[in-house]
């Protein structure tokens, strides 16, 4: 997978605790990797209200394929794209990258769905939010 195949891009950087004893990032970072860019780009481009909006999302499903190592000190290029987008649920892909390298780190796969903050049943993605998923796909 390429980087031209990812629309939107987060810079995060690595800490120390992230290193494991092997001396590079274990692998449970990379799933907050994932979190990290899907809901700053919600926050920030879809006006997701973490703090009182109506509707939430929920990760129903992820994945991790490794490719290679990431480490600290360091920075990864996190992007991020849709491949499917539904009435109340949104898979996302993203790539992780070793900062400005077009190397490929891990492939990861993440499934949100949308639910009433209240109840936690599945409601229809908030308009901001569809839209700005929309300029992803």
């Amino acid at each position: 997978m390429d980087r031209s195949e990812f629309p939107h891009f987060l810079a995060i950087g690595t800490r120390w605790k992230d290193n494991d004893v092997y001396g590079h990032v274990n692998n449970v970072e990379y799933y907050s990797f994932f979190d990290t860019v899907i809901n700053d780009f919600l926050i920030r481009q879809g006006g997701l209200d973490i703090h009182s909006g109506t509707a939430i999302g929920l990760c129903v499903e992820s994945q991790c394929t490794f490719k290679q190592s990431l480490a600290f000190p360091g920075s990864v290029d996190a992007g991020l794209r849709v491949a499917k987008l539904g009435n109340s649920s949104v898979t996302y892909e993203i790539g992780l990258f070793p900062a400005g390298s077009a190397d490929l780190a891990a492939l990861g796969r993440f499934v949100h769905v949308f639910v009433a903050r209240t109840d936690r049943r599945p409601v229809p993605i908030p308009k901001s939010i569809r839209t700005a998923l929309e300029g992803l796909s």
